[in-house]
């Protein structure tokens, strides 16, 4: 892939990773395409464009989308921690619905545009560290996300050479998402101790590898499920 102006569709791009990958890429001037249901914190600059997109309820246009497409990313996602016991089937079928059919419903959309792009695409969906490292009270977002993994490798496998589908799969960052996770200072000094570097991810950690994975850095890498995670995944320190 060529170094140059490039067209990306950001799906949950108005806050918390989303944002971060959307400022990132709009500062390397790209044109940046927004899908989200509300504006939420979008910068206002020239080659950000916004696009009011429910991803249960709406289908995308192509008539607000320009003739090709470089990349796509697909953020939404949910954290719903609770016990077995307290998880309803409607909970697991929910999880499922922002994370694996909306991701599907999404490329399904912007496939062809996708294939239009003179020098191949690039998908970035996203994933959790809990798919890999069994944690508690994670048993319905991680069998959704577990989806996303297997739907990366296989899309990877039947979009090659053209384009390429990777993911993603952080540990807790701060963002909306997690608020309720960092509320208070003893909450975010327990959840910072947990990973092996000490601290919980911050957007940006996000975005870096996002946008690398987007760029044509990176046109040797595909069906990669990628761990952001301060080391929860892999490292023990005893």
């Amino acid at each position: 892939m060529k170094m140059n102006t490039r067209n990306y569709l950001i799906i949950g791009g108005s806050s918390g990773n989303g944002l971060a990958i959307s400022r990132r890429l709009a500062e390397k001037n790209h044109q940046v395409y927004i899908g989200s249901r509300t504006a939420g914190n979008i910068p206002a600059m020239e080659n950000i464009h916004h696009l009011r997109f429910d991803v249960l309820s709406d289908e995308i246009s192509e008539k607000e989308l320009p003739d090709s497409l470089d990349g796509l990313v697909y953020c939404p996602g949910t954290i719903n921690l609770r016990p077995l016991k307290q998880l309803r089937v409607e909970d697991f079928l929910a999880d499922f619905k922002i994370n694996v059919l909306g991701a599907v419903k999404t490329i399904q959309s912007v496939l062809d545009l996708m294939r239009k792009g003179p020098d191949g695409a690039s998908v970035v969906l996203f994933s959790t560290v809990a798919v890999q490292t069994g944690m508690a009270y994670h048993a319905s977002v991680a069998s959704a996300k577990d989806s996303v993994e297997g739907l990366t490798r296989s899309l990877a496998a039947e979009f090659a050479p053209q384009i390429r589908v990777n993911c993603i799969a952080p540990s807790l960052t701060d963002t909306p998402l997690a608020a309720q996770l960092l509320s208070t200072e003893a909450k975010q000094k327990a959840a910072s101790d947990r990973h092996p570097l000490k601290r919980v991810g911050r957007p940006e950690d996000i975005a870096s590898l996002a946008c690398f994975l987007l760029s044509g850095e990176s046109d040797w890498i595909t069906g990669q499920i990628l761990h952001v995670d301060g080391g929860m995944s892999s490292v023990r320190l005893f």
